[in-house]
């Protein structure tokens, strides 16, 4: 992927380290998110009232707990970013369109717009990838050391 590899290069000259800043601030919330979620018991059995389908929407309930608490601490890390944030997207995709919105649109209504922005910044990171002060970046400079074969301009940062 042409395009990939020319973000991390651009991002391997200029260090933005708000970048970096962003992508662990978002890895942190998503953990906090998926921490709040499965510890809301009165919000899951909620949303076992309403579903038809209790097995589907309990199965639904426990993949967006662990997407999150997994993903979270992935993209904080910046490890696998790109496909961290790939698994993140159609959840909150999902929180965009058919959980938040029963509530409306007005500014009281702050778990949409978190959940907007939070999409938003999702897929800046599926876009942008794990940035410079990143494990993955850390992983590739270890490889280019350790192995002479390894050319670094060929491997873009998930």
């Amino acid at each position: 992927m042409a395009w990939t590899n020319n973000v991390d290069s651009w991002q391997t000259k200029h260090h933005p380290i708000i970048y970096d800043i962003g992508r662990v601030a978002l890895g942190l919330f998503l953990l906090y998110k998926g921490l709040m979620f499965i510890s809301d018991t009165s919000a899951l059995a909620q949303i076992m009232e309403k579903s038809q389908f209790e097995f589907v929407a309990l199965g639904l309930a426990h993949l967006v707990a662990f997407a999150h608490l997994v993903g979270g601490p992935m993209i904080a890390l910046g490890l696998k970013t790109r496909f961290a944030a790939a698994v993140q997207i159609p959840i909150l995709l999902g929180a965009v369109l058919f959980v938040n919105p029963d509530r409306g649109f007005y500014s009281e209504n702050t778990e949409l717009w978190l959940s907007i922005i939070t999409l938003v910044l999702l897929v800046v990171y599926l876009i942008g990838g794990s940035g410079y002060y990143s494990l993955d970046r850390k992983m590739d400079e270890h490889a280019t050391r350790t192995d002479p074969l390894w050319h670094h301009d060929t491997h873009s940062y998930d």
